[in-house]
């Protein structure tokens, strides 16, 4: 399925972490995957709710739980400002798919990062 939210299609996810070198560009780009299949998942299920889509963030939200193994893997982490930087994806999805009273803390609420 391919993205129509014509917001997420011109958005560039996770340029900071892109920009820093501290974070290495292969594994930036599985963080990358994970958001763009969290915007699939929310134009191919359409949550009704907030609660709809906070299980949706919760799997992506794991998903990066388990990236954090290959960030330390590559001498990384997802550290406290790359940990802004992936939370304020989270809140841009949100707000790109009409859920502008999403709670920032409630969509990553499962992370260990």
């Amino acid at each position: 399925m391919s993205i129509t939210n014509q917001q997420v299609v011109g958005h560039e996810f996770l340029q900071q972490m892109y920009d820093d070198s501290y974070f290495p560009d292969h594994v930036v780009d599985q963080g990358k995957t994970i958001l763009l299949r969290l915007c699939e998942r929310i134009e191919d299920e359409q949550p009704s709710g907030l609660d709809a889509l906070y299980v949706l963030t919760e799997a992506a939200t794991e998903e990066f739980n388990l990236l954090d193994r290959e960030f330390v893997a590559a001498g990384s982490e997802i550290e406290t400002v790359a940990r802004e930087w992936i939370c304020d994806e989270f809140r841009f999805v949100a707000s790109a798919y009409g859920f502008t009273d999403a709670d920032a803390e409630e969509l990553t609420a499962g992370r260990d990062w």
